[in-house]
């Protein structure tokens, strides 16, 4: 699995982008995010291995407290991928809005000339 496969997989899941929001107002421990999610610690432990694969968690244990962080990367290549994806469509929409357009007018045209 690629970086990339790793991130969208990791991002897919509802509990998983709340925990990337959670990290990004505070560092928080496993059983925080675990209490404040409502599920049981392993649950949580398993989502947050989902997010540490990908990159976008890090995770340090002082005693019985692991602690979990927004990870270093910024997710450019995963911008980039939804950026030119964006693109693509934009562009399929426009040719689409161009079509309707050319519809309508033929439409008017022959109205005009019935």
């Amino acid at each position: 699995m690629t970086l990339l496969d790793a991130s969208f997989a990791a991002l897919s899941d509802h509990t998983r982008r709340g925990v990337l929001e959670q990290l990004g107002r505070s560092d928080a421990s496993i059983t925080d995010l675990a209490d404040r999610f409502h599920m049981t610690l392993t649950g949580m432990k398993k989502h947050v291995s989902v997010l540490e694969k990908a990159g976008l968690v890090t995770t340090e244990k002082v005693g019985r407290v692991r602690t979990c962080r927004l990870g270093g990367r910024a997710m450019a290549e995963e911008a980039a991928w939804i950026e030119r994806h964006r693109q693509i469509w934009a562009q399929r929409f426009d040719a689409l809005d161009e079509i309707v357009e050319e519809l309508k007018q033929a439409e008017r045209h022959h109205d005009r000339q019935g």
